[in-house]
């Protein structure tokens, strides 16, 4: 005989029974300790930042939105072989190292590795060589560093950037004018208000041919030649880095990351011939 203690509990039952199946399905979230290279894996994407006024090494159509250069191409050359769409997020060349730290991108090309970088992030093997160079006003040429090191020299550099840290290692003694992005240092020394701009030869030649009349590029002596490499966040597992370097190193071989550079300097009206001795690719 069922009672209504008996009929209580099936009710009881069904209830629940009820809820638990009407009740939405918990989302699952991403594990805290999954891995870029395991993420990318699963997701299908790769976040890269990119620098709106770095031609030839990123450029943003301003009409369009769109983004060419040359670590544009290499970066979709990598994201193809994972068979992973891009996503790019603008930085600057001073917030990239946070932008990787914050783990708002995984990846950013273009960085010299400099031993204050290397304390907090990961570099790639050098997607090319570079060397660095001053920008000068058309009456001033500098043979040396020595020379820029002077109390009466006025030199601009974009403030975090690896042109910062050169000059402030290299020309303690010169007036730097500190300045949020390049293209600023570059109108300091356009308004004679700086003798000269530090940049990377790449974005040295670059500015030229947008203003030849800005004065004259100079590679001091000695040459202080660099490397231009990939940034990662720092991670116990290793293995997005790892995997980086390999694809850099075959890329390399290929001769597509030379001709990724070669194409997009052209866009710019920057041929081979134009780089100086010291730089190479």
């Amino acid at each position: 005989m069922v009672t209504r203690r008996d009929v209580a509990s099936i009710v009881g039952f069904g209830a629940v029974a009820a809820a638990t199946l009407a009740a939405p399905a918990v989302a699952q979230t991403a594990d805290p300790s999954e891995s870029t290279f395991a993420r990318i894996r699963r997701t299908k994407k790769i976040r890269i930042g990119a620098v709106g006024g770095g031609a030839p090494y990123y450029m943003k159509d301003l009409s369009s939105g769109q983004w060419k250069g040359f670590y544009i191409d290499i970066a979709k050359g990598l994201a193809d072989d994972m068979e992973a769409e891009l996503e790019i997020t603008e930085t600057t060349w001073g917030n990239s190292v946070l932008d990787l730290q914050a783990n708002k991108i995984d990846i950013f090309f273009g960085l010299n590795p400099t031993p204050k970088r290397a304390l907090v992030i990961d570099f790639s093997v050098p997607v090319f060589n570079n060397a660095f160079a001053i920008l000068c006003k058309k009456d001033f040429k500098p043979k040396s560093w020595a020379e820029l090191n002077s109390p009466e020299i006025k030199i601009a550099v974009d403030q975090g950037s690896s042109h910062d840290q050169v000059v402030s290692r290299l020309t303690p003694k010169a007036q730097i004018t500190r300045l949020k992005t390049a293209d600023d240092a570059t109108a300091a020394l356009q308004t004679g208000r700086v003798d000269a701009q530090c940049l990377i030869t790449m974005l040295s030649l670059t500015v030229l041919k947008k203003n030849p009349s800005l004065g004259q590029l100079v590679l001091p002596t000695p040459i202080f030649a660099t490397t231009s490499n990939a940034g990662f966040r720092r991670e116990a597992d290793k293995t997005w880095r790892d995997y980086v370097n390999t694809w850099i190193d075959f890329n390399k071989g290929l001769g597509f990351i030379r001709n990724a550079i070669i194409t997009n300097m052209e866009l710019v009206g920057v041929t081979e011939a134009d780089i100086p001795p010291g730089v190479s690719l």
